[in-house]
């Protein structure tokens, strides 16, 4: 970290905000506390620039309309692709994963140039994926499944540059029928996992904090009301 305090980044939650996944930073922030690490959310709306100078970063999901706006503040101000390039860690959620790929299609058939932070495309799929999704994850340090709930129309496909976050064991995922979920391309992590993600993935959440703060990991909370939820989420997705 640059200081004492964990400078935790919500990118633009005025129009990246829809499904509640500014709660990824809540996590965040209150996981750093409870080991007694100093931390505070910068929140950064329409009405700023986007700094490249904080430890660790989150987008939503949106709509189309939303999507645009969010795609032209980040070509407008890059202060993310720099943080994302100086290896600061990037968590990016589901329309977010299209604003970060090379281009995506609006359920109008529109193209739209992202910023190309993923190598990736996004086009509409023939139905959208709605219900309960658990992944394998393949990222290296992550064990547990992931869970969240997805909500797309969207499908993405990696290019040779990307990397899966997981393999889709109930769900759809990524929706291009290879059974991928997510993305990975260096400190950039992308998910379609709502929930929020990082209340519903406690490993996720730390492996996010330690390369916040520089370390290699992290050791464990003791919280069994979180270990409750994500009994209770993995069985409904059995059902």
């Amino acid at each position: 970290m640059s200081d004492s305090t964990l400078r935790i980044g919500l990118v633009l939650p005025d129009v990246m905000g829809t499904y509640g996944d500014g709660g990824n930073a809540l996590v965040l922030r209150q996981r750093a506390r409870m080991r007694g690490i100093d931390a505070e959310i910068i929140s950064i709306t329409l009405d700023d620039e986007v700094p490249d100078s904080l430890d660790v970063y989150t987008l939503g999901g949106a709509e189309d309309y939303a999507q645009r706006l969010a795609t032209r503040h980040l070509t407008r101000y890059p202060g993310l692709q720099r943080a994302a390039a100086a290896g600061r860690p990037v968590l990016a959620i589901c329309a977010a994963i299209q604003v970060l790929g090379h281009w995506y299609e609006t359920s109008a058939g529109e193209r739209v140039d992202g910023i190309s932070l993923f190598d990736l495309t996004t086009a509409p799929q023939q139905t959208r994926s709605i219900g309960e999704l658990v992944t394998d994850p393949v990222l290296p340090g992550l064990t547990q499944p992931l869970s969240g709930f997805e909500n797309h129309r969207g499908g993405s496909t990696l290019g040779p540059d990307a990397a899966p976050l997981g393999r889709v064991r109930h769900g759809v995922g990524n929706g291009v029928g290879d059974g991928t979920e997510g993305v990975v391309a260096g400190s950039v992590i992308g998910t379609y996992l709502h929930g929020p993600a990082l209340a519903r993935n406690p490993e996720l959440a730390d492996f996010l904090l330690a390369r916040a703060i520089g370390t290699d990991s992290l050791a464990p909370l003791d919280l069994p009301e979180v270990n409750r939820l994500r009994s209770e989420r993995l069985a409904a997705a059995r059902r």
